[in-house]
């Protein structure tokens, strides 16, 4: 059986006119990336940037527009990708497109190795007022998010606590109109001592905490925690689990989840489905069947029925 050779994948993402060309173009004057490999670039929005064809650094390169979203499916990619014999593929994304859509419909032999976003720092916020969907959809996976045209001295904090209610791992890189850039280095304490005794989470914190725990749960083994939590109790729930957490809105109304964490007791009885209860217990990171999976599972300790906070979705920001 033939196995398809791996493609590899750039991805660059963001909205119109934020810089995405103008670094695809930098990348491929570059010889380090640029050697020679047959390169399929892909654009999926057409900016006041261009491409110049007959560059020397676009002799290997094939472009390939893609008008409507509907152009962007598995047979068309995998026909483009064929016809530019292409090694590597790189997509300037439509910023409008959703990054899921992306993911599902690319060829199983696609495989990203980068993926940043691009955004305008003196337009930015406006965009994560009125798409703040949008705005989510592009940072949550990105390994870099970069701000482009800052001016010098200009206050980051409000860029960077917009990147950082969605990721704490992205990094984050401001460019400047003199062409020279620096890291993002703010530190972000987290709201509550994860070394305390009992690790107290506050109503308005439990969004931060349920994402650091998903990034780096192995440092949460052993601690004893306490918050308040919605109960869900499924049908086929083992008799001593029920799942206590919160609606989490991770960027709009219409994006709500359930995110909560598998807890055991033999007091499970006073509890129903709907319900919030205070719970203390210590946390074992280990195989549980209800994730099906490695996470979190918390032996409770201590179990009161309370009610609901005022604020009962749990949002980062």
């Amino acid at each position: 059986m033939r196995t398809e050779e791996e493609v590899r994948v750039y991805l660059f993402t963001g909205f119109l006119e934020s810089g995405k060309t103008k670094f695809i173009r930098e990348t491929l004057e570059d010889k380090r990336f640029n050697d020679g490999e047959p390169t399929l670039l892909l654009l999926c929005e057409e900016g006041e940037e261009e491409y110049d064809a007959s560059a020397p650094y676009m002799e290997c390169v094939t472009v390939a527009t893609l008008e409507d979203e509907s152009e962007f499916n598995e047979a068309n990619l995998m026909r483009l990708a064929a016809k530019a014999k292409a090694k590597k593929v790189i997509v300037e994304y439509n910023g409008m497109w959703l990054l899921n859509d992306f993911y599902e419909k690319i060829p199983e032999s696609w495989v990203i190795y980068q993926e940043l976003m691009f955004a305008d720092a003196n337009t930015f916020e406006n965009y994560n007022s009125n798409m703040r969907s949008l705005v989510y959809d592009k940072i949550s996976s990105a390994e870099l998010v970069i701000f482009n045209r800052c001016k010098k001295d200009f206050d980051k904090m409000g860029l960077h606590k917009i990147v950082r209610a969605i990721s704490r791992r992205v990094d984050i890189a401001y460019e400047y109109a003199d062409g020279s850039a620096e890291y993002d280095d703010i530190v972000d304490p987290l709201p509550f001592d994860i070394n305390a005794p009992v690790v107290k989470i506050e109503d308005r914190d439990y969004a931060l905490w349920y994402r650091d725990t998903s990034e780096e749960m192995e440092k949460y083994d052993g601690k004893v925690v306490s918050f308040k939590a919605l109960v869900a109790i499924g049908k086929d729930f083992p008799d001593d689990t029920f799942v206590g957490g919160r609606r989490l809105m991770s960027c709009c109304a219409d994006d709500l989840i359930f995110a909560g964490f598998a807890c055991k007791t033999d007091k499970r009885d006073m509890l129903k489905n709907g319900d919030w209860a205070n719970v203390t217990g210590k946390i074992e990171i280990r195989f549980n069947n209800l994730y099906g999976r490695k996470g979190p599972v918390i032996h409770v300790t201590e179990l009161e029925k309370t009610t609901a906070p005022d604020e009962p979705v749990a949002t980062f920001y």
